[in-house]
């Protein structure tokens, strides 16, 4: 094993420990992936995020194969289909962090863009986040769903489920899953509120001098 995978196995247990402590996730849900150079990194089915053990983590090839560690995540197809489709993808992280679900399950959110830009850090840390219809947990239909997007979203809310979020590495993909956090819980606090969000224009000028995920 590669001194560079002992350092991507070491930062998924240090950051899914920040998560569970902080509860972004609780018992055993949530799951997250770091990609190496031989393979694909996650974390085992059933584990606690709090919890985990370097040396378990699984690990399996781009097209699925389970190499070695515990059996992965059920819900691997998830990060399988941003491999796929987003070659800039290197890390994938899904919660059931409470605001994020919260606002999974609101019938009156626009479902295509259902993060408004509310502050900066979401645009570019996040970008525009798309709700997927409801699957059961464990349904592959989820993965199809994802490579339907053709890689043109960096995070989505799978509805009544949670968020699954993508970055650059495993560093990153974590610090997008909690800007989406902490923005979903401004979006809830807000709900009934005359409020601001950026222009477009704003927009712009945050994706041109800084891009976004």
């Amino acid at each position: 094993m590669s001194s560079s995978e002992n350092r991507v196995r070491e930062d998924m247990v240090r950051l899914g420990r920040s998560l569970f402590e902080r509860g972004f996730s609780v018992g055993a849900a949530g799951n997250m992936s770091a990609a190496v150079d031989d393979g694909i990194l996650v974390t085992p089915t059933n584990s606690c995020l709090g919890f985990l053990d370097p040396a378990k983590i699984s690990k399996i090839t781009r097209d699925g194969h389970h190499i070695s560690g515990d059996k992965p995540s059920k819900e691997v197809f998830l990060h399988k289909a941003f491999y796929e489709t987003r070659p800039q993808t290197g890390a994938v992280v899904h919660l059931h962090s409470t605001h994020a679900t919260a606002l999974s399950c609101l019938s009156d959110i626009d479902s295509d863009d259902c993060i408004p830009p509310l502050t900066p850090y979401v645009v570019m840390r996040v970008g525009h986040v798309k709700r997927l219809d409801y699957v059961r947990p464990g349904d592959e239909k989820a993965g199809d769903l994802i490579r339907a997007l053709d890689g043109k979203y960096a995070a989505i809310l799978l509805a009544n489920h949670g968020p699954v979020v993508t970055g650059k590495d495993i560093v990153s993909a974590v610090y997008a899953a909690e800007e989406l956090e902490e923005t979903a819980k401004l979006l809830v606090m807000l709900r009934g509120m005359p409020t601001r969000i950026l222009s477009d224009e704003n927009v712009a000028e945050l994706n041109a001098e800084f891009g976004c995920c």
